[in-house]
């Protein structure tokens, strides 16, 4: 099963100079949750965004460059090979897709289900994903805006 795991604002906007726009502490703690024990591919740029690999996980890293590596990266060159590193090709398990931008194009038309953390405001941001359409809700769990901390929706989309 292929899981798109992000965060994304009402504008579209995903992320702003590497990092996310907001500070949502139990997006966090979901995000921790979906992915504990899994392998996550990721592109080069979100996994650099981290101050070090996250523990308990794999990290596949879809990258064009072939002279980058990193300490605690498998890396893929293509959607195929990060799955096949996933143990996705001919097996079963689940892997967690989680950005950015281009890297959840990649893998849009292949997803399982997507866990969407809807982030109710409109930030400036360079990194976008366009509205996801065509897929059916089946779980939604809202949280009040709280402080400094926008109102979110947590989502869970099916195919």
């Amino acid at each position: 099963m292929i899981v798109l795991v992000l965060a994304r604002a009402d504008n579209g906007v995903i992320g702003v100079d590497g990092r996310l726009p907001w500070h949502l502490p139990a997006d966090l703690k979901r995000f921790r949750a979906l992915t504990m024990g899994k392998p996550m591919v990721m592109g080069r740029k979100t996994f650099e965004s981290f101050p070090a690999p996250l523990p308990g996980r794999r990290h596949i890293v879809l990258t064009r460059d072939t002279s980058w590596s990193a300490q605690g990266a498998e890396i893929a060159r293509s959607p195929d090979e990060a799955l096949a590193l996933a143990g996705m090709v001919g097996g079963g398990g689940e892997v967690a897709v989680i950005g950015g931008a281009e890297v959840f194009a990649l893998f849009l038309d292949r997803a399982d289900r997507i866990e969407l953390t809807e982030v109710h405001v409109a930030p400036a941001g360079d990194a976008i994903v366009p509205p996801i359409t065509g897929w059916r809700e089946i779980a939604r769990e809202a949280h009040s805006a709280d402080g400094d901390r926008p109102a979110h929706d947590f989502v869970t989309l099916v195919r």
